[in-house]
């Protein structure tokens, strides 16, 4: 999605305001007190860190804002040395997590041959996923994607859309037992597949799901978080920034374009839009990582933005959503 220098993600309000509220409040201590998700939070506020949550099954800490890299791809000069940029300050901003798929065009090879360039291999969570039917054709594409990424290892490995979950787990638990894999996890993007969703993970042992989640688009909060807390099962989330409204993908966006940020923004620490509906998806006490398509660096760098600071509690994260329906429905 690209978006011009009218984008509301930089309809901020006042700047000066901001930096001394958020400043008064690191003096006092007072960084997320409001929030009982993260209490760890206080700690990563005042040494600057992102905010994270633990992988249930493994202990290892995310920050709560990763990557999407569907629109990464290699040939382009230009286009090379811009995305060089984006990995290189979402890294250096605390970033870890970037999730890929060999059906994103070849962005794995994009991945690649950028982790390799910068060195920063060794500083992400690198996830990709797994599109095919057979063990044989899973094997292939596996070790495709092990090549196109240049990483003996990889630290998460999903079923893309649910294909495969009949067949291909026992190929990727026996990957993760030799230590070629960290975790694995199963995909969705589509209410269509909830059902069928829920029903592996009721059946199967995953460290994972991925799925799409947003304040425009909160029908697997019914059911498939709830689960996924449950089941002890991280939640990394497509598409935060919407998807299922009637313009599809960039509407609430376009919902709030021209609308300066309400008055509860600053109580939780928010300098644009992005942040809220970041900080909405990833206060959700079962959310590990949301991962907002980016390729700009103004991008990432705002994206991050939303793992500091006050996150919403159960409140806020209500009045958000009322505020944001009654703009749809209005």
């Amino acid at each position: 999605m690209n978006r011009s220098s009218n984008d509301p993600r930089r309809l901020t309000r006042n700047m000066d305001r901001v930096s001394i509220s958020r400043r008064e409040m690191l003096k006092a201590g007072l960084a997320v007190a409001t929030t009982t998700i993260m209490p760890h939070s206080v700690l990563a506020q005042a040494s600057g860190e992102l905010l994270t949550r633990m992988v249930p099954s493994t202990g290892v800490k995310l920050p709560i804002i990763g990557i999407g890299t569907n629109r990464f791809r290699t040939g382009d000069p230009v286009w090379t040395a811009r995305l060089r940029d984006t990995l290189s300050a979402f890294s250096r901003l605390g970033g870890k997590v970037i999730d890929t798929a060999p059906s994103y065009g070849d962005s794995e090879q994009a991945i690649g041959a950028l982790l390799a360039d910068t060195g920063l291999r060794e500083r992400i969570f690198l996830a990709t996923k797994l599109d095919r039917d057979s063990i044989a054709d899973g094997r292939q594409r596996l070790a495709a994607s092990f090549a196109a990424l240049g990483s003996r290892r990889l630290d998460l490995v999903q079923l893309h859309n649910l294909r495969g979950a009949e067949t291909l787990l026992p190929l990727l638990r026996e990957q993760q037992a030799a230590g070629a894999i960290g975790h694995i996890g199963i995909t969705s993007s589509n209410d269509s597949q909830y059902a069928d969703m829920e029903a592996i993970m009721r059946r199967e042992r995953l460290d994972f799901i991925q799925v799409d989640y947003a304040v425009g688009n909160r029908g697997a909060g019914e059911r498939l978080l709830p689960l996924a807390a449950d089941r002890g099962m991280a939640v990394l989330v497509n598409l935060p920034f919407g998807r299922n409204l009637p313009f599809g993908r960039g509407a609430q966006f376009r919902a709030v374009s021209g609308r300066r940020l309400p008055g509860w923004a600053d109580d939780i620490d928010c300098q644009s839009w992005a942040q809220v509906f970041l900080k909405y998806v990833g206060a959700h006490p079962a959310v590990t990582c949301a991962i907002p398509g980016s390729t700009q660096v103004a991008h990432v760098e705002d994206n991050l933005g939303a793992a500091r600071g006050r996150l919403p509690d159960a409140r806020m994260r209500r009045t958000i959503a009322s505020y944001f329906d009654a703009i749809v429905d209005g």
